[in-house]
């Protein structure tokens, strides 16, 4: 029974240290997201400019150009190490930097030195997440998996929310300081990580000059397509929704703060407890019935939100529930894509071929993003809504065909 409790012990310090990672270059990047917008906005900035703020995220999107140098260069755990901490000093450092500047002197710096920032937070995110494949086992990667979607939505909450609530009492220069030492104190459990904590042995490699199969050779394993696949497909259904529900909101003649509370607080909130549970479920039942079963859940959230804008009264109750099923599907569907996607990646490749599938679910919901507000302005919400009912449903029958007699464990094996 002691070594039970030791054992279960040294797993839930394992996911904690996860979770610091994950929050920790989650909050900044949310709240400079959100904040930015709005002392632009109240500056008078064209709408044109604050547009472009968007571009602030390449980072996230071209860092798969990047993580083959950390693949090869990572050889032992302390090698992940030294990437996490200096990607996180580095972040650190430039937060505090960015808190003696002032926003109407020197805009230009601030926002290039936040793209900077941000550049640092996705190198530690390759490392981070090269270092949880490997750290654990197939039964136990959706926790992990759970860890790290938790981190994203807390962040989300915390970085967007709770900290513009202290922004605007505490100020730029008072609460900059402090959320860059948060960050500094958010990879302390890094510390105490050691060899022994590792579930599956870290492949020898060498160290050689970066080479196009290092990117292009995710692509070319037996039976990837499926994943490349469905990666595309899985977010599509809710992406549209989550993407124009806060506008949808304000024609409905909700105020800000309101938005606030119904999407940021309790939207995250669900989200965060719904990935937690996520990952028990995909650890009980299996990738593939929770593919299928999750995949269920957002088509009924697309239904139900056609039925919102058509004939069911709009009103707290209704939106609520709304909301609740949409961000618990977006939770739980996090799981079950990221889960899958550690199944998928090349011994030696784990940070790239991660990576690369992580930023495939990111174009799609890009795409997704732009035709959803095209698709509302000009035919309305409940044609956006029936569009993504199909894209649901479109997404069910895939599962359920392509992955029906092979789980993506064997499409796994195929791979090597």
């Amino acid at each position: 029974m002691n070594f039970q409790y030791h054992m279960n012990v040294q797993k839930g310090g394992k996911l904690f240290t996860f979770f610091c990672l994950y929050i920790a270059q989650s909050i900044p990047m949310s709240f400079f997201s959100t904040v930015l917008p709005v002392i632009m906005r109240q500056q008078n900035f064209s709408l044109e400019l604050i547009a472009m703020l968007q571009f602030l995220k390449l980072p996230w999107i071209l860092k798969f150009l990047w993580s083959p140098f950390i693949d090869r260069t990572s050889t032992r755990l302390n090698h992940y190490k030294r990437w996490i901490f200096s990607s996180e000093m580095i972040y650190a450092a430039i937060i505090l930097t960015v808190s003696f500047l002032d926003f109407q002197v020197t805009p230009l710096l601030i926002i290039g030195l936040i793209f900077c920032s941000f550049i640092a937070s996705a190198t530690q995110d390759i490392a981070t997440d090269a270092l949880a494949v490997i750290s654990f086992s197939r039964k136990n990667k959706s926790m992990v998996n759970s860890m790290q979607s938790m981190g994203s939505f807390g962040g989300a909450m915390i970085g967007g929310g709770l900290l513009l609530l202290i922004y605007n009492r505490l100020g730029w220069e008072t609460l900059l300081p402090f959320l860059a030492l948060f960050t500094v104190i958010s990879i302390i459990p890094l510390i105490f990580f050691k060899e022994r904590h590792i579930e599956e042995p870290i492949p020898e490699k060498k160290i050689e000059k970066i080479h196009p199969n290092d990117l292009l050779g995710f692509f070319k394993q037996k039976g990837i397509w499926k994943q490349i696949a469905f990666l595309f497909l899985y977010y599509m259904g809710l992406i549209g929704i989550l993407a124009m529900v806060k506008p949808m909101l304000v024609d409905y003649g909700y105020n800000m703060k309101e938005i606030g509370v119904m999407s940021g607080v309790i939207g995250s909130s669900i989200g965060c407890v719904a990935s937690l549970g996520a990952g028990f479920i995909v650890r009980q039942i299996g990738r593939n019935t929770s593919r299928i079963l999750f995949a269920c859940l957002t088509l009924v959230t697309t239904v139900y939100f056609y039925c919102l804008v058509t004939f069911l009264p709009v009103n707290i109750a209704t939106l609520h529930l709304g909301i609740t099923l949409l961000w618990a599907s977006y939770g739980m569907s996090t799981i079950i894509v990221y889960t899958t996607a550690m199944d998928c990646v090349r011994k030696g490749y784990e940070g790239t071929d991660f990576t690369i599938q992580t930023v495939i679910t990111h174009l799609s919901s890009m795409i997704i993003a732009v035709l959803s507000g095209k698709i509302a302005g000009s035919f309305g919400y409940d044609t956006l809504f029936q569009v993504e009912i199909g894209i649901a449903a479109l997404s069910l029958i895939y599962i359920v065909i392509i992955f029906r007699e092979k789980s993506i464990l064997n499409v796994a094996k195929e791979i090597d």
